[in-house]
């Protein structure tokens, strides 16, 4: 299974730059349209899709490598800012008071 990888990977190498660009393009724009319809739409794996999606286009494209790191600091900050909600929750017995 090892070696086919392998193979595999010579393959793509030995690919024309254009044509690999073109087939990363097309896959990983793909995702990451699934993954931004799913926030409208209902389903699950969101995120996931949008990272999996920019870390395909990142194989290729130095922008979306780019935008893979703004896209995970900004899942981080999400995280952070979940957490501190429901602590503050958590120390308020329980209820979700909104901010204005």
């Amino acid at each position: 299974m090892r070696e086919r990888l392998e193979a595999l990977g010579r393959l793509w190498q030995r690919a024309p730059r254009r044509l690999r660009q073109t087939i990363v393009l097309l896959l990983g724009a793909t995702v990451v349209l699934l993954g931004l319809a799913l926030i409208v739409l209902p389903g699950p794996f969101t995120l996931p899709l949008l990272i999996l999606g920019f870390a395909i286009l990142g194989t290729e494209f130095a922008w979306a490598a780019r935008a893979l790191e703004r896209t995970k600091a900004g899942m981080a900050a999400g995280s952070r800012a979940a957490r501190r909600a429901v602590t503050a929750a958590a120390e308020r017995g329980g209820r979700i008071v909104k901010r204005r």
